[in-house]
């Protein structure tokens, strides 16, 4: 017996060493083609995924790219995050190479954590879902469609302070500008209005924002698991929403052109088919996360930069305070309202250069080429960092410091200023963003001043940046 349990212990042993030299070959390999940009590919599996998450969690997610380029090369690098080979592309010059070549040399790309947690029962990757959405969203984010929201967003704006700010002291900022946000995003989408029903979904879309940019490790209590299990809850729950929505329609109860949700139910593709019910519920359940979390996030930094340059919050007052002072009471704001508020847009735009929500994104080599020399292939992976250029003193002078004027006249030089990416890929929520922050800040700023109850609150970015402690606020209303 003892002779066995040796047998088993030298097979195990053999087992492991032979794994992990598989291991070190394959990832050893990837990297064994002539002339790569400079850079080091890590640990295997691992890679600089570590590195590159931390320095996020550590409030400075640009350290990890700006390192590199000083010691490795200015506009590419390699690396391995993820568990994927990987080039970093940094500057003008690479992002308009990326922006300018999509679905020649390179396409989107997600990690493999993405596909987990938005499984389609199309057994179709996300990429062609996202190809599909995309066809499916202008004709319902253009401008023309857009004026249509801007009496519903100033109407759930006004009552959302109403409720959760006013007569209170303080608040926690970075809550309270999800919860704004994702009601606007029900209610825009799925027409749900009861205040009630939409909190149900808060806890969950957080743990589920948390875990997109994970490790793909699907142990208890990793961020992985938690985002895995918060959209099958999600999942769910929409389910219930669309098999009502499809009852309604039948009983005409519901106009087939109120929201995106009724057009999913009712518009079939070049076949004749008509989308599932849980195909539909995956991408409103991806519609809901892009329409909330990124203007969130913009509308939390408005309020902590708004707080800390007192001149430019009078300043933006001053711009709002005239639209407000036009309107008779009750009135709604308009579209022709949103285009007078210049200045704030400015202010907005700094914010998102200063603290991007979106930090970057991944593309695919779909073709070998050759960029700046290097030779990248097929198959890897390509990161874009908005930081890049958004903090790079050859781009903005004085990086650091808070300018709204860089955005009078011309603004920035092309490919500098990328909160929404570029190309083809452009977010198609950029205009819907742009709405929903500015409705926000006129409806903030024309009732309260604020003060930042903690002076120094690190921010951390996991995967977007978020204050470590919410940012509390102490509110000063204005006078009736």
């Amino acid at each position: 017996m003892e002779h066995f349990y040796i047998t088993l212990l030298l097979l195990f042993v053999s087992f492991v060493t032979l794994s992990l030299f598989v291991l070190f070959y394959k990832h050893r390999s990837n990297y064994s083609a002539d002339n790569l940009p400079p850079g080091r590919p890590g640990l295997p599996f691992v890679g600089e995924t570590l590195e590159f998450l931390s320095t996020g969690w550590k409030g400075h997610p640009e350290k990890f790219i700006f390192d590199r380029m000083a010691k490795y090369s200015s506009q590419v690098f390699k690396t391995n995050i993820l568990g994927e080979p990987a080039a970093v592309f940094c500057g003008v010059a690479c992002n308009k190479f990326l922006f300018s070549n999509e679905n020649k040399l390179v396409t989107a790309w997600w990690p493999s954590s993405v596909d987990k947690i938005f499984p389609s029962s199309l057994q179709t990757s996300s990429k062609e879902e996202s190809k599909k959405m995309r066809k499916l969203l202008p004709q319902f984010l253009k401008p023309e469609a857009l004026q249509r929201y801007i009496g519903i967003m100033d109407a759930i704006a006004n009552e959302h302070f109403a409720s959760q700010w006013e007569n209170k002291e303080q608040v926690l900022v970075f809550p309270l500008a999800k919860r704004y946000t994702f009601w606007l995003a029900c209610r825009l989408f799925l027409s749900i209005e009861d205040p009630h029903h939409v909190s149900k979904f808060e806890e969950p879309f957080h743990l589920l924002a948390s875990g997109i940019i994970s490790l793909p490790i699907d142990l208890p209590r990793t961020p992985f698991n938690r985002a895995i299990k918060a959209s099958n809850f999600i999942r769910k729950e929409l389910l219930k929403v669309i098999k009502q929505r499809k009852v309604d329609l039948s009983e005409g109860k519901a106009s087939p052109t109120q929201d995106i949700l009724s057009h999913m139910l009712l518009t079939s593709d070049e076949n004749g088919q008509f989308m599932t019910e849980v195909d539909i519920a995956d991408k409103i359940l991806g519609l809901l996360i892009g329409g909330h979390d990124t203007a969130s996030a913009a509308c939390t930094f408005i309020v902590k930069y708004l707080a800390e340059l007192p001149h430019i919050h009078e300043l933006v007052y001053k711009e709002q305070m005239e639209i407000a002072k036009s309107k008779s009471p009750g009135e709604s704001l308009s579209w022709d309202d949103v285009q007078k508020m210049k200045y704030s847009w400015n202010v907005a735009c700094e914010v998102l250069r200063l603290a991007p929500p979106l930090q970057g994104a991944f593309r695919e080599a779909i073709n070998d080429f050759i960029f700046n020399g290097f030779y990248i292939p097929k198959g890897w992976k390509l990161y874009w960092s908005a930081n890049s250029t958004h903090r790079n003193p050859e781009y903005f002078s004085e990086p650091l410091k808070f300018d709204p004027t860089r955005f009078e006249g011309k603004g920035p030089a092309p490919y500098t200023f990328v909160p929404f990416g570029g190309g083809p890929r452009m977010c198609p929520g950029k205009e819907y963003a742009r709405l929903e922050i500015l409705v926000f800040m006129h409806n903030i700023v024309k009732r309260f001043k604020w003060k930042k109850l903690v002076a120094d609150e690190k921010i951390i970015v996991d995967p977007m940046p978020m204050p470590a402690k919410g940012l509390p606020v102490l509110l000063y209303p204005y006078k009736s």
